[in-house]
């Protein structure tokens, strides 16, 4: 770097305290969709909330049987958004599972279904598909309804495969964290696949981190930039893989600073409450999380 003279010197800060660092208008290139953007310093938490969704991870009603009884019950939660997973059957007279194997006629019933009650799928995952060709599947499928991105682990010898089909599709690939010893428990195997690969980011599960003994707001910090989509969920004990699943608000995981980080970096997304407890009651648990989220996004500053 070349050595200013006094004069250019205090010319470059005059010019710096007048325009400010950043530009709110900036666009982060490295996406396809707006799932994420750059915060500023001035960013009201009113502006940038405004985009979060609050959706629910399908498995959490798995157990109460096939894709439409879930569908109800996310309804009855007052649940708009979702994140299905592929492999549960479909019902309502529908003889297919939910993934790239369903017919024409069930995917249409299945998007007449979701209009009719004023419900959208945002994602579905967790994908591990063995081969790019199924890969393709899947973005198919995804482009089909709609999805902003695809919550997956895909193969480290993917990694170029995914990100430029990603690309093609405009459709993100977001790596989820399994607890230990899971490829992408830690954020540094997500970033390592991030890097040079603009489409594939993070879908940040806050308790699994947790469970892997992590700090969740210095995992968002290291992702910034890379958060496509969060899973909600908390628990009873930090740093045990096998910690129990609790009502979100309820457990250890200390959720107003999380809460907080995600808006200083303006993100902009889904966050899916994947409550694995209480199977076969849990609606109240969901509708719990969803008041303890406003209150929360209600609380930011």
């Amino acid at each position: 770097m070349k050595r200013l003279t006094l004069l250019g010197y205090c010319s470059f800060l005059a010019f710096l305290i007048f325009t400010g660092c950043a530009s709110p208008d900036t666009k982060n290139t490295s996406t396809t969709d707006s799932t994420t953007a750059s915060a500023t310093s001035d960013t009201s938490a009113a502006s940038v909330t405004k985009d979060w969704k609050i959706g629910v991870q399908m498995w959490t009603f798995h157990t109460a049987g096939p894709f439409v009884q879930s569908l109800a019950k996310a309804d009855s939660a007052g649940i708009k958004y979702l994140e299905a997973f592929p492999g549960q059957p479909l019902g309502g007279g529908m003889p297919d599972t939910f993934g790239i194997r369903m017919s024409d006629a069930s995917k249409a019933k299945i998007k007449q279904i979701l209009q009719d009650k004023g419900m959208q799928i945002v994602a579905m995952g967790v994908i591990r598909p063995n081969t790019i060709a199924e890969w393709k599947q899947y973005f198919d499928l995804a482009k089909y309804f709609g999805l902003s991105y695809i919550t997956a682990e895909p193969l480290k010898n993917q990694w170029d495969g995914v990100d430029s089909l990603a690309g093609i599709y405009g459709i993100n690939v977001a790596i989820h964290d399994h607890p230990r010893p899971n490829a992408y428990w830690h954020p540094d195997s997500v970033l390592a696949a991030a890097k040079g690969h603009p489409h594939i980011g993070a879908c940040a599960d806050i308790g699994h981190w947790a469970r892997n003994g992590l700090d969740p707001v210095v995992c968002l910090k290291e992702l910034q930039g890379h958060i496509f989509g969060v899973h909600l969920k908390d628990i009873d004990s930090i740093g045990n893989t096998k910690a129990n699943d609790m009502v979100v608000g309820t457990g250890v995981i200390n959720y107003p600073p999380v809460f907080q980080e995600l808006k200083r970096q303006g993100f902009k997304g889904m966050f899916s409450i994947e409550r694995e407890g209480n199977w076969y009651n849990n609606v109240p648990d969901v509708i719990a999380t969803v008041k303890f989220f406003n209150a929360q996004v209600a609380a930011l500053k």
